[in-house]
């Protein structure tokens, strides 16, 4: 399942205005992202979600009407983690290795907050087709950034050729941060410094441009 999103209705029951239910929110999805991430979709209950919280379970359900629901948000809360971080990634100054760096470690940090959180949402958690728009709003913004790394470092328009490296480049990333998720691997410096080399050997290549349009 890819980690991508389209832009949606809100699926919480209302909205929160002040300051207490906003912190109430958060205080729901950081716990509900601690079950899911040390107990899988199994131990992922509301009321043991708003056990962890503090909560009421009639608290809970004020904002959300049921665990798929509750999920849904965690999930779009993970997903803005990952597009906050492509949005600070920039490549202007620095060489590809530089930049992947900064971005790889970036990425990693978002996935290691809560370590298996990611594979269940893969894996184990159910989700909507929404989540598979290839032409959603997000899929756009978030390739969108590295276009922006490919055209600089290739210092051109970007042709057929280079839009193909986008999307190879974003799931190369994308592919083996999920994959080391799922193996326990995310604090590994091995996976780290390769998966760098390995992008930024192929982002400075800059193909022949033959297919420019």
């Amino acid at each position: 399942m890819s980690t991508r999103i389209s832009k949606q209705q809100s699926v919480m029951r209302k909205e929160p205005r002040q300051g207490r239910s906003r912190a109430t929110v958060e205080t729901i999805l950081q716990a509900g992202a601690r079950i899911l991430s040390a107990e899988g979709w199994a131990g992922f209950t509301t009321n043991r979600v708003a056990d962890l919280a503090g909560v009421s379970i009639g608290s809970l359900y004020q904002y959300f009407p049921d665990k798929l629901s509750l999920v849904d948000a965690i999930r779009r809360r993970h997903l803005d983690d990952c597009l906050a971080v492509m949005r600070k990634s920039k490549a202007t100054g620095l060489s590809p290795v530089q930049f992947l760096a900064n971005l790889v470690r970036a990425m990693i940090g978002a996935h290691s907050i809560y370590p298996g959180l990611h594979r269940v949402l893969l894996d184990e958690a159910p989700s909507s087709a929404d989540y598979r728009n290839v032409n959603s709003e997000f899929e756009i913004e978030y390739l969108g950034y590295y276009a922006e790394a490919v055209a600089a470092y290739r210092n051109r328009q970007l042709c057929t050729t280079d839009q193909t490296a986008t999307l190879i480049i974003s799931d190369a990333i994308d592919g083996v941060i999920h994959n080391a998720a799922r193996r326990g691997m995310l604090g590994d410096p091995i996976v780290q410094s390769e998966l760098i080399r390995l992008v930024s050997l192929y982002l400075e290549d800059a193909g022949d441009g033959s297919t420019a349009k």
